[in-house]
């Protein structure tokens, strides 16, 4: 029987949502490992729409549960009706969605506040011992809410103008966690924390490498579930 795995979005679209090709590489792996896949999102605003085209704000109001929808095919449920029981790991690909709807790092870094049921699913799947991957800018929820917890998102220096964030890892590092350096097609695992994570899209790099690194992601989750 296959793994079932949640898979927690924040939107649809990398500026104000969840990173789309994060997202189907995420359930493109788990589809191919052989998981049982449901799927989750807040059902609050979006702190902000942005055009995409433009790369503006735009003047209108969106939904995080009903734009998930679409990266969901419709197949989607609020995120407060996930139980981590039902459940053997969940995942939560990135996007600057993690950081404004999940969370306000965007706006507040590492003094950033946490959305209650993104927290409470965390806190649940970690009690549980149960594993907890994450991709791009959303390991900083594990580090937020997981004090001395071992992360990455990449490197922690821009090497090559590949890692134009790699200050995060600073960010990380001050919230009492340890950042780990590693490369786009890798992931890292805290065993102690059954956390793991890849940076994808925080380095710059070929879309194939950046859905390798997503592979080895769920295959650790996958593992440890």
């Amino acid at each position: 029987m296959g793994k079932r795995v949640a898979v927690v979005l924040a939107g649809c679209g990398v500026f104000d949502g969840s990173e789309i090709h994060e997202a189907s590489a995420a359930l493109v792996h788990l589809s191919r490992g052989g998981a049982e896949v449901k799927i989750f999102a807040p059902n609050i605003e979006q702190r902000d729409v942005v055009n995409h085209l433009k790369g503006s704000p735009a003047e209108e109001k969106r939904n995080v549960l009903v734009e998930s929808a679409r990266l969901a095919r419709g197949n989607i449920q609020d995120l407060a009706e996930l139980k981590a029981s039902e459940f053997d790991a969940v995942i939560f690909p990135g996007g600057f969605g993690v950081a404004k709807n999940l969370c306000s790092w965007a706006v507040d870094g590492k003094n950033c506040t946490v959305n209650e049921h993104v927290k409470s699913t965390l806190q649940a799947f970690h009690s549980a011992k149960k594993p907890i991957g994450l991709c791009c800018i959303s390991p900083v929820l594990a580090a937020k809410v997981f004090p001395g917890c071992e992360v990455t998102v990449g490197q922690d220096k821009n090497i090559d103008g590949r890692f134009p964030d790699a200050e995060t890892a600073s960010a990380i590092a001050e919230l009492g966690c340890k950042h780990i350096c590693k490369n786009v097609n890798e992931s890292h695992v805290d065993k102690a924390n059954k956390i793991v994570t890849t940076c994808a899209f925080m380095c710059k790099a070929p879309l194939h490498e950046i859905f390798d690194g997503i592979g080895t992601m769920v295959q650790e989750v996958l593992k440890l579930a």
